[in-house]
């Protein structure tokens, strides 16, 4: 067993499989506390290294494509403290992080783990139900569906047409951008009905608009990820040569559907603006934005 413990968490290496559990101490981020104890198979690992620095060092390890949903449905954008495979070492440690990458590093050598993307997710991704309350309202999967119930502080077209329930069979891709404290984030469930859609996420009632707390706001990963773990994996719509992969709108509906979901999306607004639910003024902007998007 090689293994080392440190105040951001441990790594626990037993030849086969890699334990990282996260930190008690309060500078460990409410993301990493939040998704918990992260199990490695060997085979989903691309390499690891230690990279010194003189008051700190770095345990970092890098996983084979497409092998965890974590990854595929943050696409890197997760923050560095927020990365469960990034830890922090004290300096008088280093050589311990030093022979835990060494002991991962051989035995990725003796049971000659490829380094090509793998063609199923190795990792699980966050258990289900998972529910998570955000600035525009709070995004609940059970595994089958998708519900948001919009917060006070929603646009008022999305709180004007209700909870949305979106069946996982219905969703193409999940789009996932953190709040940044300088620029908003979003979590975005693209279906096939909407999947061209260019509505803003503060408009689109198929997207939460992430504006608040950015330490909670980062907690809406975990729901992408849960949904990205049972969409199909990436390499079911792509080739063996990166030329060969259609495009991603290839599983959406042809344009001449999008025409039928224009019309129906311009018939709701229009029935919320004669319910006096939208003013003359929010019926303008968010109809130019829906013919923008289509």
């Amino acid at each position: 067993m090689a293994e080392i413990i440190q105040r951001d968490g441990t790594w626990a290496f037993d030849g086969s499989t890699v334990r990282i559990t996260p930190g008690l101490h309060r500078s460990v981020p409410l993301f990493r506390q939040t998704y918990g104890e992260v199990a490695v198979p060997l085979e989903a690992i691309s390499g690891v290294v230690y990279e010194p620095e003189r008051k700190r060092g770095r345990l970092r390890m890098r996983l084979r494509e497409g092998a965890d949903p974590l990854l595929q449905a943050t696409g890197g954008r997760l923050p560095d403290p927020a990365d469960p495979y990034r830890l922090v070492v004290d300096v008088d440690r280093a050589g311990v992080a030093e022979y835990v990458a060494e002991e991962i590093r051989h035995a990725l050598l003796l049971d000659q783990i490829p380094k090509e993307p793998t063609r199923a997710y190795l990792l699980p991704g966050p258990p289900v139900p998972v529910s998570v309350r955000s600035s525009d309202g709070t995004v609940s999967f059970d595994g089958t569906q998708v519900r948001i119930d919009w917060a006070d502080t929603s646009d008022r077209v999305k709180r004007a047409t209700g909870p949305r329930i979106i069946s996982v069979a219905d969703v193409v891709r999940v789009e996932w951008l953190p709040n940044s404290g300088y620029e908003d984030g979003f979590l975005r469930f693209a279906t096939r009905e909407t999947a061209f859609s260019k509505l803003p996420p503060e408009k689109d009632p198929y997207a939460l608009d992430l504006w608040g707390s950015i330490r909670r706001d980062l907690l809406t990963a975990l729901v992408a990820t849960a949904v990205t773990a049972r969409l199909p994996h990436p390499s079911t719509q792509a080739g063996d040569h990166p030329a060969d992969r259609p495009h991603p709108a290839a599983s959406v509906p042809p344009p001449a559907d999008h025409h039928d979901v224009l019309l129906r999306r311009l018939r709701e607004l229009g029935e919320l603006h004669r319910a006096g639910v939208l003013t003359d003024e929010e019926f303008a902007a968010t109809k130019a934005a829906v013919l923008r998007g289509f």
